[in-house]
């Protein structure tokens, strides 16, 4: 009779021989194949732990004993232990299990642990206050990735672990070589020396912890008996485990590239994609625009934090190997050294995802912003992200970032656009600019119908009823709530600004003369875009009344974009019907047959529209 299907919880672990753990692992592996290929996921990470787990599981008596994994993508196999078998049938879709540990699924999880590098601070304060409680009889433990090791956070708490007073904590390091590429820098240099067997003494003793290894992370005799000794310690002490990453699938194993760390559903036969691509998407578009920007300019560099090939700088990487940086996983660090880099003659390229700019807010304000460097951050993943949940919605760049003087952000609605305003943000000298785009395909051209003093006009319908600001890549959704009221009789102008920072006055221009205006935004509706242009028609006397349309003030659950912003109210027939409500309290229109008073570029294009139809 297979085992995985009776694991009740990890008490069940500390009933089986370790000869059927062995035979629970090969069961756990198919499992995985077979459900992570079909709902997409991530299926390296998680390939490579499976052994870890059991052997933490069957030592740690969790949920008493704390168990923190970093990054929260590994923790598949923890999940399958802790009794969430059932809800592999939904991973990563509405209502059904997270691909991060979630603390509202399970006493087992602690956090949501899904940016890298903050498993060691939580542990040293969960240390700490079983300290202060006086409690002695449980275990706190953080496994954590070689990569994330390599982020500044973690050393931050390295230094504290070490001093005194030295309290019980246990350090796993997974050392698989791997973030989503091989770990570069120092710390991957020591640890390759530690694997390799050679004299040296372990910084981490260097630092006052003792250290264990290293063991093989796929031997669970070796692991069973390395976490016993772990825990026999009484203070501080780093298990140095080595595990390889996508073990156990063919085409996971022979992945150079990335050992399948996040895979789209995919034939387990043949590991092809289940789905047909479905055009480019911003990321190939960036991609390719950068390899460009790049043969023509010599004194542009491109900068990633260990995500090379997500971000779309393999190609340029390739190209021009001396024009890419790959930090790791310091995100403060690559911003810094980017306005180092500027101070020193080069335009930086800073590629980033949007929920992780958030780590160096700091660094992009201070130490570029302050300093007025022409640094340009690309931002993928902007806006809903969906199936990684909460903590990767890039919901928040825009509401953040419209704050820092001297800014300039831009939100390209299309590919086209994409290329021009990244070539407009590398040609800006005068201090640091922002290209923003989101996960997906770039979808089809959307061309502007005339543009007015440097505001795209995109749609002319009916009288001057409602202004619909668009931004960024939610043009689509602008365009069918324009289609939505012209059949309620509204007529409408759907406009982007393309730069959305600072705001254009001509916005202000075009607002006045309707009787309402709407912005459309795929970033939080507090401090995000609607709310920049509603208080710049305020500084310009403009009184139209406004509406923002956004995401809420509040945590996003995962699923898919598009039903994550359905749950938002970002559908043309959410936003549409709301319009017609607000208009129908609206006064009346004033005349508008004067039109004298619009100045000629809006009257030439009003008129224009009028032939067209007439």
């Amino acid at each position: 009779m297979p085992l995985l299907p009776t694991m009740y919880g990890p008490a069940r672990l500390r009933e089986l021989t370790v000869a059927e753990l062995s035979e629970l692992a090969g069961e756990i592996r198919e499992f995985l194949i077979d459900r992570v290929s079909a709902a997409g996921g991530h299926l390296g990470p998680n390939l490579g732990v499976v052994e870890l787990t059991i052997a933490l599981h069957r030592t740690f008596d969790s949920p008493r004993d704390k168990l923190l994994w970093d990054t929260g993508h590994q923790a598949y196999v923890h999940k399958m232990l802790t009794g969430r078998l059932d809800g592999f049938d939904k991973l990563r879709k509405s209502g059904g299990l997270s691909g991060y540990p979630n603390p509202a699924e399970s006493e087992h999880d602690l956090v949501e642990n899904s940016h890298a590098s903050t498993s060691l601070s939580y542990a040293d304060g969960l240390a700490r206050a079983n300290a202060f409680h006086g409690h002695t009889d449980r275990a706190v433990v953080a496994i954590i990735g070689d990569g994330a090791l390599t982020g500044g956070m973690a050393w931050e708490a390295l230094n504290n672990i070490g001093g005194e007073p030295r309290r019980p904590l246990i350090i796993v390091l997974n050392d698989n070589e791997r973030s989503y590429a091989p770990t570069t820098g120092a710390v991957a240099e020591h640890l390759a020396e530690l694997r390799e067997g050679r004299p040296v003494e372990s910084v981490f003793e260097q630092l006052g912890l003792s250290y264990l290894g290293p063991v093989d992370g796929h031997d669970l005799d070796a692991l069973l008996d390395v976490l016993h000794q772990a825990r026999e310690q009484g203070g501080p002490v780093v298990v140095h485990v080595r595990t390889e990453k996508g073990r156990g699938f063919v085409h996971t194993e022979n992945n150079e590239l990335d050992r399948g760390h996040a895979i789209k559903p995919i034939d387990p036969r043949t590991g092809k994609p289940l789905k047909a691509s479905t055009g480019r998407s911003f990321t190939q578009i960036f991609g390719e625009e950068i390899v460009k920007l790049v043969r023509a300019r010599p004194d542009i560099m491109a900068i990633t934090a260990a995500m090379m090939e997500p971000t779309g700088l393999l190609t340029l990487q390739r190209a021009f190997p001396d024009r890419v940086i790959d930090v790791g996983i310091a995100e403060q660090h690559a911003v810094t050294m980017a306005a180092g880099l500027s101070m020193g003659g080069i335009h930086p390229v800073v590629a980033i995802y949007s929920t992780f700019v958030n780590r160096a807010f700091d660094q992009l304000l201070m130490d570029v912003a302050l300093h007025r460097r022409p640094v340009t951050f690309v931002l993928d993943r902007s806006g809903i992200t969906g199936d990684d949940g909460p903590s990767h919605n890039g919901m928040w760049d825009m509401s953040v970032l419209q704050v820092v003087p001297g800014l300039r952000i831009a939100a390209p609605r299309d590919g086209t656009r994409l290329a021009e305003l990244l070539a407009e943000a590398v040609e800006w000298s005068e201090g640091p600019t922002l290209v923003r785009f989101p996960k997906g395909p770039a979808g089809d051209d959307i061309p502007a119908v005339a543009d007015f003093n440097g505001v795209d006009v995109l749609r002319r319908v009916g009288s001057l009823d409602v202004l619909v600001v668009s931004i960024g890549a939610l043009a689509p959704v602008a365009i069918e709530v324009s289609e939505a009221l012209r059949a309620q009789g509204i007529g409408n102008t759907v406009v982007d600004p393309r730069w959305v920072t600072p705001v254009r006055p001509a916005l202000g221009d075009i607002a006045r003369r309707h009787r309402m205006v709407i912005t459309v935004e795929d970033n939080s509706r507090t401090g995000g875009v609607g709310s920049t242009i509603a208080q710049a028609l305020r500084d310009s006397g403009v009184t139209t009344p406004l509406r923002e349309f956004g995401i809420p003030r509040r945590f996003l659950g995962h699923g898919s974009r598009a039903d994550v912003l359905a749950a938002c109210g970002l559908t043309a027939r959410d936003i549409s019907l709301a319009v017609t409500e607000q208009m129908a309290d609206l006064a009346a229109p004033p005349d508008r047959t004067d039109l004298d008073e619009l100045d000629s570029g809006l009257l030439h294009l009003l008129q224009a529209h009028r032939n067209k139809e007439e």
